[in-house]
């Protein structure tokens, strides 16, 4: 064990990115710290935290119903669209510019074994970067994600922050989704993660504040945010040098 290092997180920009990169480049890493644990970890086992921004795309969980998709393969083809069945939890979400995807890949049985406790750790940072901006965003009892109330609706509460994870031999993928600039008439086309109740919505930090955010300031409070509430000291990784591990494992 003395190569492991639970105290460190590297912080990954991807920048835009397709979707599939995206997905690749997580399985890979994912694998890859899974083996190293089985092997006893005979090499220093790392933690991953990858932010980035998707072209278009609607992405359905596990659990989740394709009747939440509202646009049939046909209308898709005819609109910047893409589509993926994939292993989070959660049902299906809409991911686009302007909105900031989360990947952490974490080995738990470094931090801690408690699946319901990471995934409020994930709300918590997200909350935490809200009330900077002076937001009181809270979580709600029957959804997961991170919700605020809606400006337009007293009573309503909309969704800010979708969390969809997924959790093999403790090492963590997928994340979260954050609306920041995000152009909420995508939502439309989706019944966004399956909840049709008609006193819940979606929103973004631009629509909340009147104005379009820089993303890399938020990307740097969610960062900081991420290593206060989970305990880890960040630390700034290149991307490039992370793109021949999607090659691993395939």
């Amino acid at each position: 064990m003395n190569h492991v290092q639970p105290g460190v997180v590297e912080i990954i920009d991807a920048g835009t990115l397709p979707y599939k990169e995206a997905w690749d480049l997580q399985t890979s890493l994912h694998s890859m710290l899974v083996e190293n644990k089985r092997a006893g970890y005979p090499h220093r086992q790392h933690h991953y935290f990858m932010l980035c921004e998707h072209p278009p795309v609607f992405t359905l969980g596990k659990s989740g119903s394709e009747n939440h998709l509202k646009l049939s393969e046909t209308e898709r083809a005819d609109k910047p669209f893409e589509y993926f069945k994939i292993n989070r939890g959660g049902d299906i979400t809409y991911h686009g510019p302007g909105q900031l995807v989360g990947y952490p890949i974490l080995d738990l049985d470094l931090i801690f074994t408690d699946v319901h406790r990471y995934v409020r750790n994930l709300e918590q940072v997200i909350i935490n970067v809200l009330q900077g901006y002076s937001i009181q965003a809270f979580r709600s009892d029957r959804n997961t994600g991170v919700w605020v109330e809606d400006p337009q609706v007293p009573g309503n509460i909309s969704k800010i922050c979708a969390i969809g994870v997924h959790l093999s031999r403790w090492v963590t993928m997928h994340g979260f989704a954050f609306n920041v600039n995000t152009n909420l008439s995508h939502f439309d086309y989706i019944v966004p993660c399956g909840i049709a109740d008609p006193d819940k919505s979606v929103c973004s930090l631009s629509s909340l504040l009147g104005k379009t955010l820089d993303l890399q300031e938020v990307k740097q409070q969610v960062s900081h945010e991420f290593g206060l509430v989970f305990d880890l000291q960040t630390r700034s990784s290149s991307f490039e040098s992370l793109l021949p591990l999607t090659f691993l494992n395939q």
